[in-house]
């Protein structure tokens, strides 16, 4: 089986600067990200990607946390 992919905060990083159609420096890691612009359906892209890369989250996982450090938290402790 192989290995799962790391959903580091930079590729969190890169993933939404992505959607967003910014740099990844522009994007904050302890706003809002419905704050920077994101909206439902760049949310749902996003929680699509990482699905299919082996993350066990959901929409709802990630709209209840709306920034960057607490998505990388959540992914990080999800089995």
């Amino acid at each position: 089986m192989p290995a799962s992919p790391s959903f580091t905060l930079d590729r969190l990083v890169r993933d939404v600067a992505d959607v967003l159609y910014t740099e990844p420096a522009d994007v904050s890691l302890e706003e809002s990200l419905l704050d920077q612009g994101l909206d439902s359906i760049r949310l749902m892209s996003l929680v699509e990607k990482w699905r299919a890369d082996g993350a066990r989250i959901t929409f709802v996982d990630l709209a209840e946390r709306p920034t960057l450090r607490q998505w990388a938290d959540l992914l990080a402790t999800a089995p």
